[in-house]
This record gives C-alpha cells, structure tokens and sequence, in this order.
C-alpha cells in the first residue's frame, strides 16, 4: 500500500504548537495549495489541508513559520475520529508531516507579506554559484558523442 503526500504551499495563520501530557511537541497549522485549473468564471481555486508534524520539527514549525510561509511538505494522509459533545461522531482527515521544508527565504521570513516574483535577489552565494556554472540559463548545451560515457 501507499499512503504518501507532497505539497507546496502557503500557511493560513501562524502554527500552533502544544506539548501532549509526555512532553512530545506536536505543532498542527493549514496549509492552502492552489489548484493547477481555474474555475468556471477564470478565478484559481485553492484547497486548504490540515496538517500535523511531531516532535522537533514541531518545535522548528512553530518558532520560525508564521501566516503565509512558504513551505513544502512530505507526509502521509491520516484519518481519524472523535465523539463530539453532543454525541455525534466527527472525523478528521489530516496530512501528518514527515517533512517539512522552510522554501521562503531568510530575508522573507520575517515578513508576513507575500513577495512577488520581482521582489526576489538571490543570496550572493547563489550569485557566486551562478557565475562558476557554465550551464546555468543555458538553453543550447553542445555536447559530442566523445562526451558521453557509453
């Protein structure tokens, strides 16, 4: 069987991080991922998942990720259920994170305002790598049979 996740997306509101009665951190935030189609009337739809992520990542989650943190998960889909206090039965269906990765950078992470696309510099490390490598924006890469290793 598989049971696995992958999304990228953008947090809703700041996490919330809680420790169970053993002391295990436990961090649980919604994640909103835009769908690939537009709807009928031209507008982009997103999808709003739960998720859930243990332990230290917990802790990393709720001290460094805030409302729209870009962030890219791996995880595995989990459902459950509860009685309610008026006796119904509700269930939960949840994405319980494996990983989870910070994609904003540490510039924009302080910030609680999206970026646009125009808005981006690269970190002079990614400047310095650019311009060592010879393929980097390189559409046409010339490559001979003698090149090849079979």
């Amino acid at each position: 069987m598989i049971n696995r996740v992958v999304l990228v997306g953008r947090l809703t509101k700041d996490p919330e991080l809680r420790y169970t009665n053993s002391n295990i951190a436990v961090g649980t935030f919604t994640v909103a991922v835009n769908r690939n189609f537009t709807s009928a009337d031209g507008k982009r739809e997103a999808d709003f998942i739960p998720c859930v992520v243990w332990r230290k990542q917990a802790e990393n989650v709720g001290k460094y990720l805030h409302k729209g943190s870009l962030v890219g998960i791996d995880g595995r889909i989990q459902t459950r259920n509860y009685e309610a206090n008026d006796g119904t039965r509700r269930y939960i269906t949840e994405v319980v994170c494996d990983n989870v990765k910070f994609l904003d950078t540490k510039e924009s992470a302080g910030q609680n305002s999206f970026a646009s696309k125009n808005d981006y510099q690269p970190s002079a490390q990614f400047k310095e790598e650019k311009e060592e490598d010879p393929f980097f924006a390189s559409s046409n890469i010339e490559i001979d049979d003698d090149d090849l290793p079979f």
